[in-house]
């Protein structure tokens, strides 16, 4: 029997838990989405960890890293989710793709690189713009690293420019994004049960 999709969202807040997170909320909505086309995860909030900062698989004493990256390893479909500061993505986003870039080293048993084969989705929430650059931005460096990226493979809401406003106080969630989400779920676990039935050659 195949084994079922796994799915995982590292959400990039700022905020530790238990405080509420609009980066928490969108990534939740992703994976309710990715688990109704049979692709269930969970959600870690990154800062709640002590990821060190570096470029090696494990930093040494202390670091959580690891264990972060055995569930990544674990998992399918990874979804990131930031919040967007001063235009950009979270630090704690920035500092989780220093820490991927160490995969780059890794291959699996056909010399192919460790993140090959799996599926990345990217998720970003502010109340100014920069959305848009997040996710190029993001969809950069998770590609180099070896994530596969799919068609429309991002959600982001942006509330009102220089007005207050956030994405977990909106009354309801707006249309386009639940559609935008069903899109991204939908085409995330297609192109996941695709590489895994036909994986990227070795080389």
């Amino acid at each position: 029997m195949t084994t079922p999709l796994r799915a995982l969202a590292l959400v990039c807040t700022l905020k530790p838990s238990p405080a509420p997170s609009s980066s928490q909320l969108i990534a939740q909505q992703l994976l309710d989405r990715l688990a109704e086309h049979g692709a269930p995860g969970e959600a870690i909030r990154v800062v709640d960890h002590n990821v060190r900062p570096g470029v090696e698989a494990d930093m040494g004493e202390g670091d959580a890293w690891p264990e972060l990256r055995r569930q990544i390893a674990a998992a399918d479909i990874l979804v990131l989710s930031t919040p967007t500061w001063l235009g950009h993505a979270s630090s704690v986003a920035q500092r989780v793709l220093e820490r991927l870039d160490a995969e780059l080293s890794e291959t699996d048993a056909e010399g192919r690189p460790a993140m090959f084969g799996k599926v990345a989705l990217v998720a970003t929430v502010g109340n100014e713009d920069g959305a848009h650059k997040i996710i190029a931005d993001l969809f950069q460096g998770l590609g180099d690293i070896g994530f596969t990226i799919p068609a429309q493979g991002a959600s982001y809401w942006n509330g009102e420019a220089m007005k207050p406003g956030d994405y977990q106080d909106l009354d309801e969630t707006p249309d386009a994004v639940i559609s935008t989400n069903s899109t991204a779920a939908r085409n995330a676990v297609h192109l996941a049960r695709l590489l895994r039935e036909h994986p990227y050659p070795p080389p």
